[in-house]
């Protein structure tokens, strides 16, 4: 059995940045990518094993580019999502396209996680401190699960606004909310605010957001598998869009069952490159921290 799996989100990877597939966008000197740098940071946190979730169509290209990358570094599996791969009302469904979001992705990988696992989207990059605290939590649980919690300041573009989900906690630092919080940004007096629930809402740079970054034990999957089958048994049959997040299932056992969620705190600098722009400032990161000497160059020698 696998001591710590890191399982990635990579059924979305068709989606189109510009021209062109944004996890394949080449950002470390030597043509690294993102997935490179959270694997390589993963290992160093004990971690010994990845699995993929994938889209069956993109089975190819995943494995003749990212797959190839870090199967010499680490046990590798796969999974596939598919809208048709459901706990219950399975082919209730018929006109469905959209995928049913990250909780039944994670669902679907109910028969490879037999132990402590993570999991993180392969577009992000999360930083070293985060993967060692993960890591940390995962080899001595302290709660049911963890979260990962940025400051806000470390996870804002200069290029537009961004959502995130603002980390609520207890005097025992168990989350008790994520607060799925929209368009936020600085104004010209740099104030910080965004919109929760349709109302204006002012923020701290100092705030905790959830970046999507979990660690559960295998116990976790009988409680998803309970929380995605009533979020379908609630939906009409031709439901078109509804989603269910992973924060949403953890959210419906913390207040449902009392799952207790450490929120572990990092001051790791996340980034992603949802604007073009992002780009040239994410090589210039990467590059910071290859000077600093946090990561070699090239990154696999």
């Amino acid at each position: 059995m696998a001591n710590k799996t890191l399982v990635v989100l990579a059924a979305g990877m068709g989606t189109r940045f510009g021209t062109r597939i944004k996890q394949l966008e080449p950002l470390g000197p030597d043509g690294e990518l993102l997935i490179d740098y959270s694997v390589y940071d993963a290992l160093q946190a004990g971690f010994d094993r990845a699995v993929f979730i994938i889209r069956k169509d993109i089975e190819e290209l995943f494995k003749s580019t990212i797959g190839a990358r870090v199967e010499k570094r680490i046990k590798t599996d796969y999974v596939f999502q598919s809208p048709d791969q459901l706990p219950v009302r399975a082919g209730d469904f018929p006109g469905r396209t959209k995928p049913w979001g990250t909780a039944q992705a994670l669902w679907c990988c109910r028969d490879v996680l037999d132990g402590p696992f993570a999991i993180v989207n392969a577009d992000d990059f999360y930083g070293r401190d985060a993967f060692m605290k993960l890591g940390g939590f995962l080899g001595d649980f302290t709660a049911d699960a963890c979260s990962v919690g940025f400051m806000l300041k470390n996870t804002l573009s200069d290029f537009g606004t961004v959502n995130r989900g603002v980390c609520k906690t207890d005097a025992n630092g168990l989350l008790t909310s994520v607060e799925e919080t929209k368009a936020i940004g600085k104004d010209e007096n740099g104030v910080v605010s965004g919109t929760f629930g349709g109302e204006k809402k002012i923020l701290s740079l100092e705030d905790t957001v959830s970046m999507s970054m979990w660690g559960f034990g295998a116990e976790f999957m009988p409680r998803l598998t309970r929380q995605l089958s009533a979020f379908l048994e609630r939906l009409p049959a031709d439901e078109p869009k509804a989603e269910l997040t992973i924060a949403d299932a953890v959210d419906g056992e913390i207040h449902g069952s009392g799952f207790g969620v450490m929120n572990l705190t990092t001051d790791s600098r996340w980034f992603g490159i949802t604007y073009e722009a992002d780009v040239d400032a994410a090589r210039e990161t990467l590059k910071s921290c290859i000077d600093s000497g946090v990561y070699p160059s090239p990154l696999w020698s």
